[in-house]
């Protein structure tokens, strides 16, 4: 895992970029967070990175480049030379030609219990509005390897939490974020250090 580089890519708040740059720094993940890409000119996960001395990288898609935008994000990427990209609240879809260039090396937390609950327009609190609309008692977070389907890939780990009675989707989405940011190390942590399979949807390694 030693001398890995990370590369994170988020569009918000950046609390998941938090819990990678905590284990980082307090030796859970020995690795390097090379840089933070951003798909917004300003946001928390850039200010996040600058705090923190991490390279943080803002492009924006704009009428200028919106016909080679997706070409231009991988020169970027291609640049940084990641052996891991992770995908912390990244709101953009990448094509299907996009993610076949990094093969099993991109990841991504998804905030319900995959396959329930993903693929196209379930994001952010709509995911937890549709669980609560459901009736589910149980929800939680999945991490996974990104793959051309949306929310397809196969399972790295998941973590649960319990639906409350009078959970609203706000209240219900923080506390899938505790786990979100714990289940997102423990998943790097494990496809940095190699030791594992995968097998059809999900990925085999040691508990």
């Amino acid at each position: 895992m030693a001398g890995k580089r990370i590369v994170v890519l988020a569009s918000g708040e950046g609390t998941n970029f938090q819990a990678l740059i905590d284990a980082v720094a307090g030796g859970k993940l020995s690795a390097t967070l090379a840089a933070l890409v951003s798909d917004r000119k300003e946001c928390g996960a850039l200010e996040r990175a600058k705090r923190n001395g991490i390279k943080a990288i803002s492009f924006p898609r704009t009428p200028s480049n919106r016909g080679n935008y997706f070409e231009e994000f991988l020169a970027i990427i291609d640049g940084l030379k990641p052996d891991l990209i992770v995908l912390a609240g990244f709101m953009k879809i990448f094509p299907d030609w996009f993610i076949l260039k990094f093969p099993m090396k991109i990841i991504n937390t998804h905030p319900s219990l995959l396959p329930c609950f993903g693929g196209t327009g379930f994001y952010g609190l709509h995911v937890h509005e549709r669980v609560i609309e459901s009736g589910a008692r149980i929800s939680g977070c999945t991490a996974h390897f990104v793959i051309p389907a949306v929310d397809a890939g196969p399972i790295i780990l998941q973590r649960s939490v319990a639906v409350e009675d009078n959970d609203t989707p706000e209240s219900l989405s923080e506390r899938v974020k505790e786990v979100e940011h714990e289940a997102l190390v423990e998943a790097v942590y494990i496809v940095l250090q190699g030791n594992y399979r995968i097998s059809g949807k999900r990925v085999l390694h040691p508990e």
